[in-house]
């Protein structure tokens, strides 16, 4: 039987991570008796976290960002006041609020209070062109922008029928008056909130990187079985700082901000990523956990052992990263940097997670991809859709409580069997269970008639002494149809030549994987997550 709050397994599950988490403590009367009021008004999402936070710890702080610090008491309220005031302006549901903002409170209170009145939000990317904003903006049928003032250039092409409503100010902006998110909390509103407003919808973008991202609607969690999934992997505690470098925009850093609220975490924020200022937060709030993306932590292993050892990091105790793969070596050296605290997460806009390695995990397979998280499935399927056994190498399908419910505007589809949505990666399990990824399937290279992966090349190259980072891709060739061609980032000072690049992999893989092309860069191409944008490579190879 299930219940609204998961299976009964999963609810016994479930209540011994919160409490074992510190999230189930013993609380007031007077003040238990009000959740339920707020798990009706908004069922399972930050919102009903935040109001039930505010009313159990209203003076803990929620947020510190570049500006100061704000309450679970003062968020509370003024998002209530900034719903009001988008109700007046008739934002509600049916409405789409695009949001274009770096971290800060900005995003977070509009997504509160978007909820709070049944609005639809659309989380943009920051690193979009003018024209994929306009072609979004039309796309998605946005009625408002949330944006921060550095960002409004990017909305030349966007309709003026979309209403612009500025978040973070930088001094010298232009003013906009009430026309600003303080401005609209300032002015309050007129009109009650909804006693019980419909649940609106989270739309998150793809990380396209030419063309209009497409738009991925997040599913709003029916019970407590995502919270299990994560506590099930990592040991994150209650009422505790924690710092969330991944962009709010990104799948991994709204979901930090849907932990958190849940968490009872004050979350810092800061708008631009720097290393020496992430140790910096970490070491003056003694914050216990951090949210980022791989290539985040190569920056701050590259300020060197000095650098790091002048800040007290002592209180962390977990460090989660996902977006991209990080380089086995980097992997290691960060465990040796700053100890076992290390999670690696697997997963995608899609299915949220499909896995998570634990430290003890990656110090003996720096590589993996870890195993599922409870109530999550993950398989290797072959071309017949049957499931592989250990150490073959298939498709990669996940079945969990949080699988997208597909792209808006209906643009793209998904490979779906059994129930299960395929991440359109490759990957494989060991005899221990542990997964590894070999890469994106459409990143196979055929050269020869040869199926190469990628991903094992770049694998190798990274681990490679002196390459700091590696990437390979294929590209055109007259004779084999396809060659490959390896791109590298050395590290300081360090000596390798193209000759020394082939005759590693000559010597550790099949000679067919060697990249004839071997071209030497000051830094990959990435994008705003931190992926390695492979479309900006290879042409001046083919």
């Amino acid at each position: 039987m299930r219940t609204p709050f998961g299976t009964p397994t999963e609810l016994a599950t479930g209540v011994r991570l919160l409490i074992g988490a510190g999230v189930v403590a013993p609380i007031a009367p007077h003040r238990v008796v009000k959740f339920p009021v707020a798990l009706y008004r908004y069922g399972f999402t930050p919102t009903t976290a935040y109001t039930i936070g505010a009313w159990r710890h209203p003076k803990q702080v929620a947020i510190i960002d570049d500006r100061g610090t704000v309450t679970y008491g003062e968020l509370h309220e003024r998002t209530d006041r900034l719903a009001r005031a988008l109700a007046d302006r008739n934002v509600g549901p049916g409405s789409k609020i695009a949001v274009l903002c770096r971290n800060h409170r900005g995003p977070i209170e509009t997504i509160i209070a978007a909820s709070k009145i049944g609005a639809d939000v659309v989380l943009m990317n920051t690193g979009l062109s003018t024209g994929q904003m306009k072609a979004v903006a039309e796309e998605q049928e946005l009625t408002s922008i949330v944006v921060d003032s550095d960002l409004v250039d990017r909305l030349d092409e966007v309709p003026e029928s979309v209403t612009r409503i500025g978040a973070w100010q930088d001094e010298g902006a232009a003013c906009w008056g009430d026309d600003t998110l303080e401005g609209l909390i300032a002015v309050d509103g007129s009109k009650d909130l909804p006693t019980k407003p419909p649940t609106g919808k989270t739309i998150v973008l793809t990380s396209g990187t030419t063309g209009t991202p497409k738009g991925a609607e997040r599913p709003t969690p029916g019970g407590i079985g995502p919270v299990n999934a994560i506590l099930s992997r990592i040991p994150l505690t209650a009422r505790e700082p924690a710092l969330v470098s991944a962009p709010l925009f990104h799948t991994w850093g709204f979901a930090a901000f849907q932990i958190g609220s849940l968490m009872g975490s004050t979350l810092v924020l800061r708008r631009k990523f720097d290393p020496e200022d992430a140790l910096r937060q970490l070491a003056i709030h003694r914050c216990t956990s951090m949210f980022a993306v791989p290539v985040m932590l190569q920056r701050i292993l590259e300020l060197g052992d000095d650098a790091i050892a002048r800040y007290d990091t002592s209180a962390l105790k977990t460090v989660t990263a996902t977006g991209s793969a990080m380089p086995p070596h980097k992997v290691t050296e960060f465990l040796d940097t700053f100890g076992e605290k290390l999670y690696m997460l697997y997963g995608s806009t899609e299915v949220s997670w499909a896995s998570i390695a634990k430290p003890e995990e990656l110090r003996q397979e720096p590589g993996t991809a870890g195993k599922p998280p409870a109530g999550t499935d993950v398989k290797i399927l072959g071309d017949d859709d049957q499931e592989l056994p250990a150490g073959e190498t298939g498709r990669i399908f996940v079945g969990n409580d949080m699988l997208f419910t597909g792209y808006t505007g209906g643009r793209g589809e998904t490979e779906v069997v059994d129930g299960m949505l395929g991440t359109g990666d490759l990957g494989h399990y060991d005899d221990k269970g542990l997964l590894f990824i070999s890469g994106r399937a459409d990143d196979m290279i055929v050269s020869g008639g040869e199926n190469i992966h990628a991903g094992e090349v770049e694998g190798l190259l990274g681990d490679m002494d002196g390459v700091k980072e590696a990437a390979v891709v294929g590209v055109d060739d007259e004779e084999y149809g396809q060659r490959l061609a390896a791109y590298l980032v050395l590290e300081d000072g360090a000596k390798v030549s193209a000759d020394d690049v082939r005759d590693h992999v000559k010597n550790n893989l099949a000679r067919f994987a060697t990249p004839r092309d071997v071209e030497f860069l000051d830094e990959l191409p990435r994008n705003q997550t931190g992926k390695v944008v492979k479309k900006e490579l290879g042409q001046s190879s083919s």
